[in-house]
């Protein structure tokens, strides 16, 4: 893809858009040129009407992202306004990856750490295999997470578990990942791939704008008070209104399986 660095391997294929993080020599930790290319892919799937999951993972089989790429924070970090238009891309990247219009499965194998954490933390579901790890070893660097940041993980995993993660910064393993919620399924290493590749034709089988509306309100429900409802009640009129509505109630009185077209 025309402007988006090789660390980025990009493809679409019946319906699914896939990104695969690819700097394996440091276990696909994210360079500034993959922060400020994701955004770029993203809008791309976002563009194409083919595309209605996203993957993202990492190459290689044995990492799906170790976190920034250190070897890169005296080039990229060492001012103060290198520092605020570094964390200013990754932030777009993550926010893009987290407002996502379609769903997003992050297929973790191997390494989840620090930004790899935070970045799986973006996406709506999270399939790992049995080798994977994960940790948050900031405070083994001494550096400080946002309120954006963290917010992700105390929602999905409770007060309780962010703090003994952070607290701590060690590795908890793949079984400790999916017993505090942090990933939704847990796959045989060999099992993987497979079953992603299942899960993503079920999710593009069905009605996008059922999906859309599903995700739309769920995010809404997370801001509390700050609920749009108006919003809501929009994206589940639109399901109503739309020709998919009457497609899958003809497929299902002619017991065949329903073809949506996204209007």
């Amino acid at each position: 893809m025309e402007g988006v660095t090789d660390q980025l391997i990009v493809s679409k294929q019946d319906g699914v858009g896939t990104i695969l993080l690819n700097n394996q020599e440091r276990r696909n930790a994210m360079t500034f040129e993959m922060w400020e290319g994701l955004p770029v892919v993203l809008d791309d799937f976002m563009a194409d009407d083919q595309v209605r999951v996203i993957v993202i993972g990492g190459a290689g089989g044995q990492a799906f992202c170790a976190g920034a790429d250190i070897s890169q924070f005296e080039k990229n970090r060492s001012s103060e306004d290198s520092v605020v238009l570094y964390n200013k891309t990754v932030e777009i990247a993550s926010n893009a990856l987290a407002n996502s219009a379609k769903p997003t499965i992050a297929k973790i194998e191997g390494f989840c750490v620090g930004g790899g954490v935070g970045l799986a933390l973006c996406c709506d579901i999270r399939i790992a295999n049995d080798d994977s790890r994960y940790a948050v070893p900031a405070a083994k660097l001494g550096l400080g997470y946002r309120a954006d940041g963290l917010k992700r993980l105390v929602d999905l995993v409770g007060p309780s578990m962010a703090k003994e993660i952070f607290f701590t910064a060690r590795q908890f393993t793949s079984q400790e990942a999916l017993g505090m919620g942090l990933i939704n399924r847990l796959m045989p290493r060999n099992m993987l791939n497979a079953y992603v590749d299942d899960y993503t034709k079920t999710i593009a089988g069905n009605a996008p704008m059922t999906v859309f509306a599903a995700k739309t309100v769920i995010d809404e429900i997370l801001k509390g008070s700050d609920l749009d409802e108006e919003l809501c009640d929009k994206v589940v009129n639109d399901c109503f209104n739309s020709e998919d509505y009457k497609e899958g109630r003809k497929a299902f009185m002619e017991k065949r399986k329903a073809v949506f077209q996204n209007k």
